[in-house]
């Protein structure tokens, strides 16, 4: 697994072409809550008093995701505001303050940040939250993972149950749990054949 970073920290941080020109910084990370992607960034001039920009940068134009600057392959991907901030897109992804519910119904917290893999996917990979009595007596910061599938009901996130299980305190310890997470969704549920398994006599 690539690097986990929360969205939060992208803010600011420079965008650079593979020329080696810093072209913009980032300004606001836009998500595609259902599809649990990055869509792309707003962004803004450099320094104290730059502004917003005109054009926006699609994840699809990003080369990579890297620990100091997002990498570009030139300006010429930036886009028009509208292409990113789309207004489908920017109501899906005002994930931040949303509440956390799990399949069977227990609202287990509030979204405080995105957690994204670095590199060239922008995949979600969970939240963190503050959590709820069900989920944390002491209604801690928390991360916990998303499931494959999404489910958005009105601004509430929805994540399987199982996902509570899988929780962490800081990033460096959730890698390791989002990795249990996926092997034990990758498993088959009990009572119902592997691939091969079953089948006629």
């Amino acid at each position: 697994m690539n690097t986990l970073m929360l969205a939060s920290e992208l803010t600011k941080r420079v965008v650079v072409t593979l020329g080696g020109e810093a072209v913009a910084q980032i300004r606001d990370t836009v998500f595609d809550a259902q599809a649990g992607r990055i869509t792309g960034f707003t962004l803004s001039g450099r320094g104290l008093l730059s502004g917003p920009l005109k054009e926006s940068l699609p994840f699809s134009g990003v080369h990579a995701i890297g620990p100091s600057a997002v990498m570009i392959p030139s300006g010429a991907v930036l886009e028009k505001c509208d292409t990113v901030v789309g207004a489908g897109e920017a109501e899906r992804g005002q994930v931040l303050g949303a509440p956390v519910v799990t399949d069977q119904g227990t609202e287990v917290g509030t979204v405080l940040d995105v957690v994204i893999e670095a590199g060239v996917a922008g995949r979600v990979i969970g939240f963190e939250i503050a959590a709820h009595e069900n989920l944390d007596s002491r209604k801690r910061k928390t991360f916990i993972p998303r499931g494959e599938t999404l489910a958005v009901s009105g601004r509430a996130l929805v994540v399987p149950a199982h996902a509570s299980r899988f929780v962490a305190d800081d990033l460096p310890s959730f890698s390791a749990q989002v990795e249990a997470f996926r092997a034990q969704a990758a498993q088959p549920r009990a009572g119902v054949p592997a691939a091969g398994e079953g089948g006629a006599a």
